[in-house]
């Protein structure tokens, strides 16, 4: 594995106490203790357990009140309970340490399995050549062999199966603790690496009990051996690797024969002959890993220690609350009170148009006093003001000559409201119902000069504003006889403006009366009326000359 040059200002495997910010002096010692009585206290618990199930299950007790769950069985839950170590470590470095945990397997911050493998390839030839000069070795009795009896296929493959499943875990585990925790321990105060490596190494060979002088140094060279190649390299994984196939050939070979996993010797109890191969071998394995490391160049040193973060430049930490920076609402309107009904954050305005009255027919707004439509609505035909009298006097009730028509009569000519005149064949007459009031102009009607009403069709205006009949007119139906007007009453007379009729001149052949030429002025008050024609205007006539005669 080629790896880039390391920054010269890292710190080496030993020293990575260190590599954290929240690093205090105290912290590898505590932690420690921690580890210590947290593997113990795992390891009791398990025990207890298994005995429990053991027990239940009805395996035989062994002479020291211990459960025998055979030799495969019970080597599997040996090395369980040491692989047990294992994430004790990790939680150690990551909440004692304040530390990644990965800084605990290498520089890098995590395993470097490529590397594993180069290592593992490196630890083959020395393991291969130890179990062969093993061979030739004498026994303790010196008759250089044994009588021990072949384990059968069956329960050898079952387990190798089992070793090869737990025995790495449990290596692993080992080196996690004496060449991971305990060797950074000790270089957080020594920087030296001949120092640092001494304290695990000789707490690695104390922990698989004192047997031989021998064996002890065997372990002891072992542990020194694997700690100079984890500082050299930079993280665990040659220790592992030589750790690994060390065990897994040591325990191969007793699970070859009956009741060999059963067997209480461990690696301090080796003989002399034996501790001597098995440190030659670990020498030549060590001599592999620096060649390949001079070759591949893996990591080991770290990055930069991180520096502390000063407390302006820590990341502001929000209040809580969906709706920061500001405060939480209470409602579902942000930080403004809720609204009132549908007119938001505004009190709702009574009725259905908000806040004004409703509007009428005219809109909104009232309409202005005496305004016509279309702002107010239309009173009539005159609008919002009363009818103007005929006559001119002021609107109410006039007093008029009363008659055998009563009140109201064409003969008064008053616009005061009153009993409806009689009516003719046609119904009621225009004079009958005041001079005041509204009849459509006929087709082709035109106003005269004077404002007198239009003139019947084919006359002229005269030079004084009144009309002239045309030659060739019909003198019976359209102007009235001599005699007619010498009979109509006058209008001093009567105290009525004078009707159209009265004001047109004779018809051709008639000498025009005094009287009748020189009509009365209408007063400003008093519009003129239009005279009716035909058949109608005879009626009206004659009912105004017998009115006159009876009074």
């Amino acid at each position: 594995m080629t790896a880039t040059s390391p920054d010269p200002t890292g710190l080496p495997y030993h020293r990575m106490a260190r590599y954290s910010p929240h690093h205090r002096w105290w912290r590898p010692l505590l932690g420690t203790v921690v580890l210590v009585f947290g593997s113990v206290l795992a390891t009791v618990i398990l025990y207890i357990l298994t005995d429990g199930i053991g027990t239940a299950a009805g395996y035989p007790e062994l002479p020291d009140g211990g459960v025998d769950f055979g030799p495969v069985l019970g080597t599997g839950l040996d090395l369980a309970f040491i692989a047990v170590d294992l994430p004790l470590v990790l939680l150690a470095v990551l909440w004692l340490g304040r530390r990644p945990a990965g800084t605990v397997a290498s520089v890098t911050g995590r395993p470097r399995w490529r590397w594993l493998a180069w290592c593992l390839l490196a630890a083959v030839p020395p393991m291969v050549l130890l179990p062969m000069v093993a061979i030739f070795l004498p026994d303790d009795q010196g008759d250089g062999g044994g009588s021990d009896v072949w384990v059968g296929w069956q329960t050898f493959l079952l387990s190798l199966a089992m070793l090869v499943v737990l025995v790495p875990l449990q290596s692993a585990a080992e080196e996690y603790v004496f060449r991971g925790w305990l060797l950074q321990a000790a270089g957080a105060f020594l920087r030296s690496p001949w120092l640092a490596v001494l304290p695990q190494a000789v707490l690695f060979a104390a922990a698989h009990g004192w047997g031989t002088p021998w064996g002890f140094a065997d372990l002891l060279v072992f542990g020194v051996v694997a700690g100079l190649l984890t500082i050299r390299t930079g993280g665990l994984e040659a220790s592992i690797a030589l750790h690994a196939l060390n065990n897994l050939l040591a325990f191969g070979l007793s699970a070859m024969y009956v009741d060999g996993l059963a067997s209480d010797e461990t690696a301090a109890d080796a003989p002399w002959q034996l501790a001597l191969v098995d440190m030659a071998s670990v020498l030549l394995f060590a001599a592999i890993v620096l060649r390949l490391a001079r070759r591949r160049h893996p990591q080991h040193l770290s990055a930069p220690v991180p520096e502390p973060i000063p407390p302006h430049l820590l990341p502001y930490v929000p209040p809580q609350g969906a709706y920061w920076p500001y405060a939480q609402a209470p409602g579902a309107y942000g930080p403004y009170p809720q609204p009132q009904g549908m007119y938001g954050p505004y009190p709702q305005p009574p009725g259905s148009h908000g806040a004004y009255p409703p509007p009428g027919a005219h809109g909104a707004y009232a309409p202005p006093p005496g305004a016509v439509w279309p702002y107010a609505s239309p009173q009539g035909s005159h609008g919002p003001y009363a009818p103007p009298p005929s006559n001119g006097a002021v609107p109410g009730p006039a007093a008029a000559p009363s008659g055998p028509d009563g009140p109201g009569s064409a003969a008064s000519g008053a616009d005061a409201p009153g009993p409806a005149a009689p009516s003719g064949p046609d119904g009621p007459s225009p004079a009958a119902l005041g001079s005041t009031a509204s009849s459509p102009d006929l087709p082709g009607d035109a106003p005269g000069p004077d404002g007198a009403g239009p003139a019947a069709p084919g006359d002229l205006p005269g030079p004084e504003g009144s009309s002239h009949a045309a030659p060739g007119a019909a003198s019976d139906s359209a102007v009235p006889s001599s005699a007619a007007l010498d009979d109509a009453p006058s209008p001093a007379a009567t105290g009525n403006a004078p009707s159209p009729a009265a004001l047109r001149p004779a018809a051709p052949g008639d000498a025009p009366s005094p009287d009748a030429t020189s009509p009365a002025v209408p007063t400003s008050a008093d519009p003129p009326s239009r005279r009716p024609s035909g058949p109608q205007g005879k009626l009206i006539r004659q009912r105004g000359r017998v009115g006159d005669d009876q009074a």
